[in-house]
């Protein structure tokens, strides 16, 4: 092991978690060292300690000790020490690449209060943002604030004629969610009575669950909601450029807070955004494309025809000779083209043999097929209520692409609002807000998609591989999920099961059941976990 004396060893105690092993975290560092000092690292032969202290505690133009000043209680220091990151960043790092260089630095970002479209939007990142997003499930969407609902108010409808029909539509779904949650409270209590192997908490909490879930298509895509993000500075770049180009004030606006906190924190890794031509060049392109291509669409958009829920596109014909080939090639020495050919010559018994041993010892879905699954593709074109959207939209290994929210496609009825007698007063609501939104339509297209319920349907494309099919429909299949996404889930293994039955024989943790309490075994087991803690801790 390597030796340091023991002012080198004072020196690094408070930035990594082991003095000897040759395997550690980094602590108490700004971002911007941390991916500094991985750059550097990348290109020195010395280890990452000794890369620390002579390069930069010791090397006084890099003004490390300013910039460790993080450390201090006072959160002035804190930002003033963060400003210095410019100048370490611009000196350190000449000839380094700055996107690698700001995957390895990162931050938390807390953005509360943005509407569903905008948080749809936010979380649209495929990789290097990890979001976590305040459930429709587990909170009532009932409060007020100084009197009012908390929904987004748009400028441009706010500063219209069509203030009114905006605000009395959005209240009016708001008044009637909130009316309704005792009453379906109670409804759900008098079909569900308390059983004795559930705690009260847990009962409650999957009685609170289960009217969430018929409630939120009352619910407009204005509805507040509170995200928590953490990203690295590369991928927040990207973001905000993509923010910074959108159409929607709200995520405009939104840009600029998130930017200027990122800058307390992670500042040279989110310059380019907007504060330096490269970022602004990036924007232009985006609007601009995107401006083009709903030009384009216009000449040759026709009413849409009716479809199914979800609807399989397109699929890989000779899936087996990519699949097959695929999995073999990583034990082999054969070049692939080699490995196809002798596909080729297999009988199907064979072939179905060679899928066999590849996944046969999955035992629960936690057991991921291996990287040959990933050669092939689906394309789904699914028909769905906006609430099943989102739900789906947290999967980032796949590409989905939504068109904008409208009410032209209908809307879904939950049974249960049936079974206690509200559909008339839903079907008022939703009627309410189809008038709404096109007479919003008229004038700001955009806009209009704020006052959209949850219930009504958005058509959008997901193209996903074989691997990732066995992810979510396991995943999303499951007891606990919610009622609608489930069924989406499940439809989606049935029409891959129908091409492709070789190659999803061991697709089988896929829960085809229906369930009334879908919450409720989960509660039992945090009721376990629980009980497990308090013999635990005390």
């Amino acid at each position: 092991m390597e030796e340091f004396t023991e002012e080198e060893k004072n020196i690094l105690k408070p930035f990594v978690t082991d003095l000897g092993k040759p395997i550690f975290c980094l602590v108490n560092l700004p971002e911007v060292v941390k991916g500094a000092l991985f750059a550097r690292y990348s290109r020195s032969p010395k280890s990452l300690k000794r890369v620390l202290i002579d390069e930069f505690v010791n090397e006084p133009d890099t003004g490390f000790k300013d910039l460790v000043n993080l450390q201090a209680p006072n959160t002035d220091n804190q930002v003033i020490a963060i400003n210095k990151a410019e100048e370490f960043y611009d000196r350190v790092l000449i000839g380094y690449g700055d996107d690698s260089v700001a995957e390895l630095g990162g931050a938390h970002l807390a953005v509360e209060q943005v509407s569903q479209i905008a948080a749809k939007f936010i979380e649209s990142s495929r990789i290097g943002i990890s979001p976590l997003e305040k459930s429709t499930r587990y909170i009532w969407f009932d409060k007020k604030v100084n009197g009012e609902y908390m929904y987004h108010n748009p400028k441009k409808i706010m500063n219209s004629k069509l203030r009114g029909i905006y605000t009395e539509t959005c209240n009016l779904l708001f008044d009637t969610y909130s009316k309704l949650i005792p009453a379906m409270s109670s409804f759900f209590k008098k079909r569900f009575p308390k059983k004795e192997d559930i705690s009260e908490r847990g009962y409650e909490a999957t009685i609170r669950a289960k009217v969430c879930d018929v409630l939120r298509v009352f619910l407009p895509a204005a509805t507040f909601t509170n995200l928590g993000l953490f990203g690295n500075g590369r991928a927040f770049e990207y973001l905000l450029t993509k923010m910074y180009a959108h159409p929607l004030d709200e995520i405009r606006s939104a840009a600029i807070s998130m930017h200027e906190e990122l800058r307390k924190v992670i500042p040279s890794f989110v310059r380019r955004a907007n504060d330096e031509e490269f970022g602004k060049m990036n924007q232009t392109f985006i609007r601009e494309t995107n401006e083009s291509m709903q030009k384009a669409v216009k000449n040759i958009e026709k009413e849409p025809e009716k479809a199914e829920e979800v609807t399989l596109v397109e699929y890989d014909k000779d899936a087996e000779l990519k699949v097959l080939p695929a999995i073999l090639y990583q034990h082999s020495r054969m070049p692939l083209n080699q490995i196809k050919e002798i596909i080729k010559n297999l009988s199907e018994d064979e072939k179905r043999n060679l899928v066999k041993k590849y996944l046969q010892k999955r035992v629960n879905r936690r057991h991921k097929p291996g990287r040959g699954f990933e050669t092939i593709f689906y394309g789904f074109d699914i028909l769905a209520n906006y609430g099943i959207y989102r739900d789906l939209h947290r999967h980032r290994q796949l590409t989905q692409e939504p068109q904008d929210l409208t009410t032209k496609h209908g809307y879904d009825v939950p049974p249960e609002l049936i079974e206690a007698g509200f559909k008339e007063e839903y079907d008022k609501c939703m009627e309410k807000a189809r008038q709404a939104y096109e007479e919003i339509y008229k004038e700001f297209p955009k806009e209009a998609q704020y006052v959209v319920p949850f219930g009504y349907r958005i058509r959008w494309y997901i193209n996903l591989n074989l691997r990732e099919v066995f992810h979510l429909t396991e995943l999303r299949s499951q007891q606990q999920g919610h009622p609608d996404y489930r069924r989406v889930a499940q439809l989606i293994y049935k029409k891959v099961k129908e091409v492709h039955p070789t190659l999803t024989e061991y697709l089988k943790f896929v829960d085809m059941n229906d369930y009334e309490l879908e919450r409720l075994n989960g509660e039992k087991f945090i009721d376990q976990r629980l009980k497990e803690v308090k013999e635990k801790y005390g």
